[in-house]
């Protein structure tokens, strides 16, 4: 395939997702079929939000030109993706023949075992730097006092919206490395600040709805109104917990004494009227926004780090490659939208292996037709096609777009007594011939097959 159609193996991006099954599978428990250990489907971590089914674990490895699959396995459905990463580095060396290329994955490949490993292996490799990492918590407190050189890597227009700010990135690298000696690049987008602060500020608002109206019940006492100072704690630890907010928003339970005087005796009251007081307890809710935590947090929106033991790659290069690790999502959702791979109804772990590998060819097909339909598109200086519904332009056509074009496309067939006597050739529309040539197919594909007896 690299070969065949110039897929360069360079720098490979790696990820995975999880594929659902309906069933018990008490036999698959990772048993021996033909001499190999069969994947266990069990239950794990499901990315499609299907806690209740079994799965397996799909890992899938994508060129960096059009996100062409290279390589597709499947695992435990409770595996870590952590553990995937040696195993599946070490099978794209075989399958590329070399080390050297750049490894390309999320924060499931920063794990120092595993990377030390790649590189005592002559890798190279780009991931991102998680939060739980002490070289995060350095920076940001880092930048609190400082002004980072940053590097303007990306300038572009909004991708999505006309008239918006423009997509800015920045990056830099820090001035320390990490545990492991290699370069920690930080990088900035002006669109991801602009949603983070935007976010934080709606949570903030909403969490203090929800606070005034906890403090409503308590006044008036309509409403599921809690009567203790422990209920009261767990409906606020509730509110701040669920909208994330704990940081940002300080509330506090305040007991407060309400007096009421009654008369001792019945009648009406007089000049000689004696009056009993009676207190009562009201618990209220006040809340105060912590302006300081807010503006130490901004500081550090819409910045992230990104690790590499390529100390030739610059930091705008490290962010090259981090964006491109995207592209591999589309095919997943490919995989379980448009191929449909999903729920699996075949019961023999080594059929099920089989049926992947059918649905990895597919999926390669699939990438290399939007491949070459894209790179024909800017080799002809073409911007968009009418590829969309009622012929709507479409800027970056993919494989269900072609398919769609194609799928009224037939041939027909006049027999008599087994003798073919005429055949009917479909009739290329415009648009249709203007896509072969597009995919460097040529039309009699779709023309006479045989002749007639």
């Amino acid at each position: 395939m690299s070969r065949r159609f110039e897929v360069q193996l360079d720098e490979l991006h790696n990820d995975s997702t999880s594929v659902r099954f309906t069933g018990h599978y008490r036999d698959a428990t990772g048993r021996s079929i033909r001499r190999r250990r069969a994947p266990w489907i069990t239950y794990g971590y499901s990315k499609d939000h299907r806690a209740d089914l079994k799965q397996l674990l799909v890992v899938l490895t994508t060129s960096r030109d059009g996100a062409v699959p290279v390589a597709l396995r499947s695992a435990d459905g409770n595996t870590n993706d952590t553990t995937t990463h040696l195993e599946t580095w070490k099978e794209l060396c075989r399958a590329v023949g070399r080390t050297d290329f750049l490894y390309v994955a999320d924060s499931k490949l920063c794990a120092s075992e595993v990377m030390e490993a790649i590189d005592r292996g002559g890798g190279r490799l780009v991931t991102v730097l998680p939060r739980s990492r002490i070289e995060d918590g350095q920076f940001r407190r880092w930048i609190q006092t400082h002004e980072p050189a940053w590097e303007l890597v990306v300038d572009r227009p909004h991708p999505r919206r006309k008239r918006s700010p423009r997509d800015r990135w920045w990056a830099v690298c820090a001035p320390l490395p990490s545990m492991e000696g290699w370069p920690v690049v930080w990088v900035k987008s002006s669109l991801l600040a602009m949603s983070q602060h935007r976010s934080r500020m709606e949570r903030i608002a909403a969490a203090t709805e929800e606070v005034e109206e906890l403090n409503r019940v308590l006044r008036t006492g309509r409403g599921r109104k809690p009567k203790t100072p422990a209920s009261i704690q767990e409906r606020i630890d509730g509110i701040v917990g669920r909208l994330r907010v704990r940081d940002y928003l300080k509330v506090e339970i305040r007991a407060e004494e309400d007096h009421e005087f009654r008369q001792t005796k019945r009648g009406r009251p007089g000049a000689q009227t004696r009056y009993r007081r009676q207190s009562r307890h009201r618990f209220r809710v006040g809340w105060s926004v912590d302006q300081e935590t807010i503006a130490r947090e901004q500081k550090s929106d819409g910045m992230y780090p990104l690790l590499t033991n390529d100390r030739s790659l610059s930091p705008g290069q490290v962010l090259e490659a981090h964006k491109r690790q995207p592209a591999i999502e589309k095919r997943f959702e490919q995989l379980k939208t448009v191929h449909e791979i999903a729920p699996v109804l075949l019961k023999n772990e080594a059929r099920i292996e089989a049926f992947f590998f059918v649905y990895f060819l597919a999926l390669l097909v699939a990438a290399l037709i939007e491949r070459q339909i894209r790179r024909g598109m800017e080799a002809a200086g073409l911007a968009e096609l009418p590829m969309y519904p009622e012929q709507r332009a479409c800027r970056r056509p993919t494989y269900e777009q072609v398919l769609r074009l194609f799928g009224q496309a037939a041939r027909h067939t006049l027999s008599r007594n087994e003798r073919l006597l005429q055949l009917f050739h479909h009739q290329l529309t415009p648009l249709q011939r203007q896509v072969l040539q597009l995919l460097a197919v040529p039309a009699r594909a779709y023309g006479a097959q045989h002749k007639p007896a």
